[in-house]
């Protein structure tokens, strides 16, 4: 079994098509598709059902795919403390973020970091807290930036809250509350929302704070991005809830404070074992990685 083959297998499971997996790993689909089934014959399994319409695990490569992994991983970071151990820094660096971080320059802290150690690989992911704090957890990501409620911790990783902020609610320049220097939750309580998915760490936070307050809401659109949710409340179709640090970077709404304002906590988060890349990271942001 070759470290190619978990590679390619890896990639495939991603992608879920044998052409963009060959386009990640720059191989033609034929190799990639013959060192594949080459394997597969060796476990004595198939690891994938191919359809003309999808590719997908089968229960074996479920089960390989985890260990596959981890042979990657390791072998990844072997190189890197052979590397680090000559005072050289390289090796993979795996970001995530949620798109509304605030308490740290994200692009200008990777540009300063690749122009420092240009043989790290730099990959930056976009997502939710829980999705990125658990790929911090199964290795997938090396750092992950997160926003949570001030009642949630992150558990099986290390971390740092970065800065705690308020809350604001966002509409649209001719509301009602558009000159309202500040408002309870229960003003809000008959709009029409804007809100991140249900279940999500973005969502659970204003969810909180209006059973907190005891009233209800509703929320007739579930976004992903607070582009998106600032386009919505733009048109006058709904009134929104964002980080305050967050909102000068959106146009063409207005700002309403609270009275009360909820609470988000930004935190940074890592692997228990940081990869020596990571730990330069963290380094760069004054952050200790071993504590």
């Amino acid at each position: 079994m070759e470290l190619q083959q978990m590679r390619y297998v890896v990639a495939v499971a991603e992608t879920a098509n044998f052409t963009r997996a060959a386009e990640r790993c720059r191989v033609v689909q034929s190799a990639l598709s013959h060192q594949i089934a080459r394997l597969e014959r060796e476990l004595g399994a198939r690891l994938f059902e191919r359809t003309s319409r999808r590719v997908r695990l089968t229960p074996a490569g479920e089960a390989f795919l985890p260990a596959a992994r981890q042979a990657l991983e390791a072998a990844d970071r072997a190189r890197a403390e052979v590397a680090a151990a000559s005072g050289e820094i390289r090796g993979r660096l795996a970001i995530g973020t949620i798109p509304t971080v605030t308490a740290v320059d994200l692009p200008g802290a990777l540009k300063d970091f690749h122009v420092r150690h240009p043989q790290v690989r730099i990959t930056l992911r976009a997502g939710g807290s829980e999705d990125l704090a658990e790929g911090v957890r199964q290795g997938t990501l090396d750092i992950a930036f997160l926003g949570l409620s001030p009642s949630v911790r992150p558990k099986g990783v290390r971390g740092r809250v970065l800065a705690e902020g308020e809350l604001v609610a966002v509409v649209a320049p001719g509301h009602p509350l558009a000159d309202a220097a500040a408002v309870d939750l229960r003003r809000l309580a008959n709009e029409v929302f804007v809100d991140f998915s249900a279940g999500t760490a973005g969502r659970i936070q204003s969810d909180e704070a209006f059973a907190a307050a005891g009233v209800g809401r509703e929320v007739a659109f579930e976004v992903t991005t607070p582009d998106l949710m600032a386009r919505l409340v733009r048109l006058g179709l709904c009134v929104g809830m964002l980080p305050a640090a967050f909102v000068p970077g959106l146009p063409g709404v207005h700002v309403v404070e609270f009275s009360d304002p909820p609470t988000r906590v930004e935190h940074l988060v890592w692997s228990l074992r940081p990869s020596p890349a990571a730990t330069a990271f963290l380094e760069a942001l004054e952050i200790d990685a071993v504590r």
